[in-house]
């Protein structure tokens, strides 16, 4: 049941006035100063403040920290906007924004996703957490009618500033909300996910974020790169080691140059990893993803995650809803694609769950009492409310692959079996139907009609079903398979098959029809040979039986009746994913040559079964 947290918020305090006749709100109620706050290594980072214009009461303060610049620049342009929505604003909230160490106007060399220091020996060690610990203790000496209590949010890279700056935090920090935090660059956030690089991505972002700044500069806005449809674009670039010449990125990214330099998960992605670090966090947390988050679904899971398992006294809130990356701090969060889902979901979030959480820790209003895990079912379309995340009582079932395209909760008893393929690096298997220069928001829910056609592709499915199925909680692929090269890419999708009656939606002005509809519900690539380590890969001996076994994102979604449940299996996934060569070298430097035709074999007998394993709630 949704909880409805009446009034809430527009409770204790009178909010500031927001004339509806007045053009321009943010300068009308605020002022704006900037500001050069000193770390402890000398080096001083750029900070916006806007402040109330109202000095008859002490606020709280609201921090973001990003390397994507806090324009406008000059103390006399405003934002339009302030906070993490309008209901901040509007309240009554100091708002501070600031240049991380080495972007736009700040001092110092940036680091992508700098490594934290667990130990500091001098004043000439930082990370960002010793950063944001220097910016709040300036704030809380030099900012006027500040209460004492800071809240910090952000999303994406800001989420991971955010969550860095809960380790060791200030004690004036009260409330931190790390929204599509990124996590881990290797395993499973943006850039790679299970080994592989998810190349339209990588490729497009940094060719706008990754050119070097010479000195501190206010940011002059890149137009995004003219690319034509990414499938020819990409294999037509070929091998990766052609992406730094002069037709592309020119050899100026030092940091795809990096991720270049290390293939594998060693210590250089490792340092990266800022889930370990999560310890003894004393600031109240709101982690918040979107479940169909192309980019950073898997770090808003394991930053909840890692908080919960190693600060186990910490006020710790998951909210998952059916998002994009960012869609619920702006817009209603309704649809996406061509998948309704039955309410104004972003809106909900942002008045029941967001705003109460930081009025409550930061001004001491009634206590919302959010739920441990505060999902959105897909499917059914339902918040839904939970004591542990994922569910206590959910238990596991597997759907194996049988004989015919079947997929079953019966085992295969057949003493052989198997289903094959012949993957071509020449001819990957697109990852949308259509056309589009990078990596696209709606295929985490496209239609995968497209995919079940081609040769390339294994399909199973049930049949009809009798009753709903809910699941809740993560999803695994054990598969066992063969290559006759000597490293392959395995991908999965788990896939909501709509009944051929389904009605389409009302209204329906861009004339949807839903019939038959094959709705992605989550699929993850992974590079086969880090089966056994990331840290290690292997070949495979051609022709040799092998397991793959991973761990996709979670899902809390209902299967209804009269709908089916799909499984398709691949090998590549173009250029979402870049290609695997299907010989065992180093893909980053491959050779045109190396890029061979193989035979997969995806097993189904009671000695080599394969399917998918989930977590059913009903």
């Amino acid at each position: 049941m949704i909880r409805t947290l009446a009034a809430l918020a527009l409770v204790l305090i009178p909010p500031l006035r927001l004339d509806a006749q007045e053009s321009d709100p943010i300068r009308a109620n605020y002022t704006k100063r900037e500001a050069e706050i000193p770390m402890r290594d000398g080096k001083k980072l750029f900070t916006s403040i806007y402040q109330p214009k109202d000095a008859s009461k002490p606020y709280p303060l609201m921090l973001t920290r990003t390397p994507y610049g806090v324009s406008p620049y000059g103390p006399d342009t405003f934002k339009t906007a302030l906070g993490p929505s309008s209901l901040f604003s509007r309240e009554g909230f100091i708002f501070v924004y600031q240049d991380v160490r080495g972007r736009n106007m700040s001092e110092g060399e940036f680091v992508n996703v700098r490594p934290h220091r667990p130990v500091k020996s001098g004043r000439g060690e930082v990370d960002e957490s010793s950063d944001t610990y220097d910016t709040i203790e300036w704030l809380t000496k030099n900012v006027p009618n500040f209460n004492g209590r800071v809240g910090m949010w952000g999303i994406s890279y800001p989420g991971f500033y955010t969550a860095m700056g809960m380790i060791d935090a200030h004690p004036a920090l009260k409330a931190a909300s790390p929204q599509a935090p990124v996590s881990d660059w290797f395993v499973g956030d943006d850039f790679h996910h299970n080994g592989a690089l998810y190349l339209a991505h990588a490729y497009r972002f940094l060719d706008r974020f990754g050119h070097p700044r010479p000195q501190p500069m206010i940011p002059t806005p890149q137009p995004a790169p003219k690319l034509r449809d990414g499938y020819p674009y990409f294999l037509e670039m070929g091998p990766l080691s052609h992406a730094d010449d002069e037709k592309h990125l020119r050899g100026d990214v030092a940091f795809w140059t990096e991720i270049m330099h290390h293939p594998n998960y060693d210590d250089y992605w490792k340092a990266r990893n800022i889930r370990p670090h999560l310890k003894n966090i004393r600031p109240a947390v709101l982690t918040v993803g979107g479940w169909f988050d192309a980019e950073d679904l898997f770090g808003a899971l394991k930053v909840y995650q890692a908080v919960e398992n190693q600060s186990p006294g910490a006020t710790n809130t998951i909210v998952m809803g059916p998002w994009y990356h960012g869609q619920w701090a702006g817009g209603d969060g309704d649809f996406l694609g061509h998948v309704r889902f039955g309410s104004k979901t972003s809106l909900f979030y942002r008045e029941h769950i967001e705003f109460p959480f930081f009025m409550h820790h930061l001004k001491g209003t009634q206590d919302a009492k959010l739920p441990e895990a505060y999902m959105f079912e897909t499917g059914s379309n339902a918040w839904r409310e939970f004591a542990a995340w994922p569910p206590r009582d959910a238990k596991p079932r597997t759907l194996w692959f049988r004989a015919g395209g079947a997929l079953s909760t019966e085992a295969p008893n057949d003493a052989s079996g198997f289903d094959e393929y012949v993957s071509d690096p020449a001819r990957p298997v697109p990852y949308i139907a259509g056309q589009a220069t990078g990596m696209t928001r709606e295929h985490m829910v496209d239609d995968q009609r497209f995919a079940a056609t081609r040769t390339d592709v294994l399909v199973y499915q049930t049949g009809t079903l009798a009753e709903e199925i809910t699941i809740g909680g993560a999803i695994t692929p054990s598969l066992h398979v063969s290559t006759t090269g000597t490293d392959s890419d395995w991908v999965v999708k788990l896939i909501d098959v709509y009944p051929d009656d389904e009605r389409d939606p009302e209204p329906n002005p861009a004339g949807i029809r839903m019939a038959g509809f094959q709705q992605l519900l989550r699929g993850e690539c992974f590079r086969g040979r880090f089966r056994k380590s990331f840290e290690t890969p292997e070949p495979f001996i051609p022709g040799r039986e092998e397991k793959i076994e991973y761990v996709m994102p979670d899902a809390l979604h209902t299967f209804r009746r009269g709908h089916r449940i799909m499984v398709q299996v691949q090998s590549s996934w173009f250029p979402l994913v870049d290609r695997n060569p299907q010989t065992f070298v180093d893909i980053y430097s491959a050779k045109e040559s190396d890029f061979q035709k193989a035979t997969q074999r995806v097993y189904r007998s009671k000695d080599a079964p394969s399917g998918v394993t989930v977590f059913v709630l009903n």
